[in-house]
């Protein structure tokens, strides 16, 4: 993150504190929360756009789910195998 930064006082409980300092690494604890709450809006922007889909389109099917995962899974295993070919 090479954006401007500012800096905040947050109060969360401490064991999480702890944990996340524990973790954190050389990046440092403000590193961790940053890349922790850029997840969260990540999760937050993707339940908003499943909702407005869901509304538009109805619910989405545990089928539908398993054959995306699939997918997935899927691209990943030919991205995998292209890395591997081309080194």
């Amino acid at each position: 993150m090479n954006e401007p930064t500012n800096k905040y006082s947050i109060t969360m409980p401490r064991n999480i504190a702890e944990a996340a300092r524990a973790r954190s690494g050389p990046s440092g604890l403000s590193a961790y929360v940053a890349a922790a709450v850029a997840r969260q809006i990540e999760r937050d922007n993707l339940d908003e756009l499943i909702s407005v889909a869901e509304a538009e389109h109805g619910p989405i099917t545990e089928e539908e789910i398993q054959s995306l995962r699939d997918r997935l899974q899927d691209a990943r295993r030919q991205q995998t195998q292209t890395g591997t070919n081309a080194a």
